[in-house]
C-alpha cells in the first residue's frame, strides 16, 4: 500500500452520545447516538454507512452520466434492515435505488442509455464503499496505550 492508498477521519466525542468526524482536509460531520432532543438532527453511525453506500455510487454515475446531459433529478434512496442475531448487529437487506430524470435535448437519450450500465459498473466494479462492504473486509479494532 502507498501513502496516497491512505484515508482516515478522526472521531471525537463532543459530548454524551455525540461525535464528529473530520477528514485530512479539514471537512467535518457531525453525527450521534444520543436519544437527547439535540441528537434529532444529527445522523447516526449506521446512516452515515448508508449515505457513503448511496454517495459513493451517486458519485460514479454522475461522472457518466452529467458529461451527455444535466440531469433534472437525482436522487439516490439507500435501505437496509438492522437487525441483531447470532452474529451480532448488523444491516441486511441494502438496497440502492436511482432515481434519474433527464429532460428532453442534447445528450439526453445517450445519458438514458448509459444510466444502467453506469449503476452497475459503480456496483461491480467502481464503488470503494460497496465493494468493501460486499467483500467483508476485515476490521482490526485495537486501543492505544497511554
Amino acid at each position: 500500500m502507498s501513502e496516497d492508498s491512505k484515508r482516515s477521519v478522526v472521531v471525537e466525542r463532543t459530548g454524551p452520545g455525540h461525535f464528529v468526524a473530520t477528514n485530512a482536509r479539514g471537512g467535518t460531520i457531525h453525527f450521534g447516538t444520543a436519544s437527547d432532543g439535540a441528537a434529532h438532527s444529527e445522523f447516526t453511525p449506521v446512516e452515515l454507512l448508508l449515505a457513503a453506500l448511496g454517495g459513493c455510487s451517486a458519485a460514479d454515475v454522475d461522472v457518466a452520466t452529467s458529461r451527455h446531459a444535466e440531469p433534472a433529478e437525482f436522487s439516490v434512496s439507500v435501505t437496509g434492515d438492522k437487525i441483531s442475531d447470532e452474529l451480532g448487529n448488523r444491516m441486511t437487506g441494502l438496497t440502492v435505488t436511482f432515481h434519474v430524470v433527464f429532460p428532453d435535448g442534447e445528450g439526453a437519450e445517450r445519458a438514458r442509455a448509459i444510466l444502467p450500465r453506469a449503476v452497475r459498473t459503480s456496483h461491480d466494479r467502481l464503488c470503494t464503499v460497496s465493494r468493501t462492504v460486499e467483500s467483508g473486509t476485515p476490521v482490526t479494532v485495537a486501543v492505544e496505550e497511554d
